[in-house]
């Protein structure tokens, strides 16, 4: 176990106490860039701002775009870096460097497997996860996007109440979390005996684990890679704090970025990183002057990551040199979401990803009544619409039927049979026994949302959306329902009462950085590196450009910057030399 408490640790250190590695910020790639210093034998120091670790990866997927690891053999898929490298090319092109991106891939597989065989963190290769813009050159059906093993934290201990909660929204029973292997085997509990047995195995232990610990023990998608990541951590007796503030970043002596003052709970100590300081706190998204900056003025507050991305630090190291990226194609990553009051007084920001907006028997319109976007394109790009749309898309509203709200819900209204009574009563979800009153309770034009819902009905029968292409490429497939026919993303809106979940554009993480060269060293605006100072994650301006190719564009390249971090800051001589832990093998993962 780490020598510190996690709350209130800084009492115990003494004034000016030595770590090779402070690292700032405790989402995916701030855990990653803990251990990665520490499986090099660095004594390292994690600090997040917030009560919990984890950040928005926490809350996530968990999905991380790593092309050409080990994992790729487990895929029919035949790729290379070349493959990759021209996919990035046509996806970014010039709205990042280049070589960032070579750097990326070329140390990305070397990250990950360093990171499998020396820590609790395991993945395997998404069965079939298209990259989002599937019909450019060299796009991949799967083999690039890998997703974390789900996890039962049995040692966690005390240590179960430092992971960041799931979106209650997305769990079900009050709290227990479910992947899409999960989903499946609920809905088909009382038809398979497979899936019945499955269902009351994993029920069963979320009774128990809340009976006991107060909350599931239990992770899946992106919680479970911030599980095994804090689970490494205390094994490695790795120095965590939490809900501990960074007051200031200076320089030493010799010029360089070594020294922190640091506050938690009213105590106050100034500490020293020999070799590097981290920044990894997550971006400037939940920065109201930064937003209103960078972002677009029509976005609303509303965001479904988590609130520890301040860019408290961003302030701080603009001072010693630091700046923003420029030229990328957007600020920040977005999704469609919707809002809803929660019973406890918070507001719930769900994120339209997947599960409603690609199926069969949905179509979106803007605030007219109108379609104006491919509604199964990825949620980046359909915030993006929404951005770009004016005052007509300033808010959207995605539509379905009794049959299409019965078979896969909408929005937060679940899949398989959810009772709509309680959001109709608290006017989340609208409803209408026919287009022309659903159309008086969205006060939008009868004729253009008839003129909309006939189009979809019209391309049901045909297979071809000749507006907008929808269900146009395998990414978009992958989404609908492969029992409809001829097109798996496109059905009949024939069935009233007809029913409607009002959308808005929201961020979901940062896009737009502190420019970095390829070792994740943050560099001037002269491009001098910064001595001792380096980045990760969304506090990194992003390797894509503003761009989202794939799933897990994000949580990928933050761990592998992670890794390029310490690299550079253990050995600034010789950064090509590779990881000598990473050549032995600890564990050896069979699937």
């Amino acid at each position: 176990m780490s020598q510190l408490d996690p709350y209130k640790g800084l009492k115990q250190c003494l004034d000016q106490t030595q770590y090779d590695i402070i690292v700032l910020g405790a989402g995916a790639g701030g855990m990653a860039a803990a251990l990665f210093g520490a499986i090099e034998g660095q004594k390292v120091l994690l600090i997040e701002r917030t009560h919990y670790v984890g950040g928005t990866t926490a809350l996530s997927g968990g999905t991380t775009w790593v092309p050409m690891t080990r994992y790729l053999k487990d895929t029919p898929m035949n790729d290379t870096k070349e493959k990759v490298m021209n996919f990035l090319d046509h996806a970014v092109g010039d709205r990042s460097e280049r070589s960032l991106r070579e750097a990326f891939l070329e140390s990305g597989a070397e990250a990950i497997h360093t990171l499998v065989d020396n820590t609790e963190v395991k993945f395997r290769a998404c069965a079939y996860h298209p990259d989002y813009l599937a019909d450019l050159p060299d796009a991949s059906l799967n083999g690039r996007a890998l997703e974390p093993l789900p996890y039962v934290a049995k040692h966690l201990g005390a240590a179960l109440n430092l992971l960041r909660h799931p979106i209650p929204e997305f769990t079900v029973l009050g709290g227990m979390m479910v992947n899409r292997e999960d989903i499946g085997h609920l809905l088909a509990r009382f038809k398979s005996s497979t899936s019945f047995l499955y269902t009351a195995r994993i029920v069963t232990q979320y009774a128990i684990d809340r009976a006991l610990y107060g909350r599931t023990r239990r992770s899946v998608m992106g919680h479970a890679l911030v599980a095994r990541m804090l689970q490494s951590l205390l094994d490695r007796n790795i120095d965590l704090l939490v809900d501990t503030e960074t007051l200031a970043i200076n320089r030493n002596t010799a010029g360089k970025v070594s020294r922190l003052t640091l506050s938690q709970n009213g105590e106050v100590r100034h500490l020293i990183a020999n070799k590097a300081i981290i920044l990894a706190s997550g971006g400037f998204a939940r920065n109201p002057e930064k937003r209103a900056k960078l972002l677009p003025k029509q976005l609303p507050a509303d965001s479904p990551s988590a609130e520890g991305h301040s860019s408290n630090l961003h302030h701080q190291v603009e001072l010693l040199g630091a700046h923003y990226g420029q030229g990328h194609d957007q600020a920040a990553f977005w999704a469609p979401v919707s809002t809803r009051q929660r019973k406890n007084g918070t507001k719930a920001v769900f994120p339209h990803f997947v599960f409603d907006r690609s199926k069969p028997g949905t179509l979106c319109v803007d605030s007219n009544g109108q379609r104006f976007v491919n509604e199964t394109v990825s949620y980046h790009e359909f915030g993006k619409a929404m951005l770009e749309g004016g005052k007509n898309t300033k808010h959207a509203w995605i539509i379905t039927d009794a049959k299409g709200l019965a078979k896969y819900g909408l929005g937060m209204v679940r899949l398989g049979g959810d009772n709509p009574a309680p959001y109709l009563q608290d006017g989340y979800l609208k409803t209408g026994k026919s287009i022309s009153e659903l159309a008086q309770q969205l006060q939008i034009d009868e004729t253009l949302l008839s003129s909309s819902i006939a189009s979809i009905n019209s391309a049901a029968k045909t297979g071809e959306d000749t507006l907008f292409g929808r269900g146009s490429t395998a990414y978009q497939k992958a989404n609908g329902d492969p029992n409809q026919k001829p097109n798996p993303t496109i059905g009949a809106l024939d069935q009233p009462p007809y029913y409607a979940v009002k959308l808005q554009p929201a961020d979901i993480g940062a896009a737009q950085g502190l420019v970095g060269n390829k070792h994740a060293q943050l560099i001037t605006i002269n491009n001098e590196p910064i001595d001792g100072l380096y980045a990760c994650g969304n506090d990194l301006h992003s390797i894509m450009g503003g761009t989202y190719p794939g799933p897990g564009i994000t949580i990928g390249p933050a761990i592998v910057f992670a890794y390029k971090a310490i690299q550079h800051a253990i050995n600034p001589l010789n950064t090509n030399q590779k990881n000598t832990m990473s050549q032995t093998k600890a564990t050896c993962e069979t699937h």
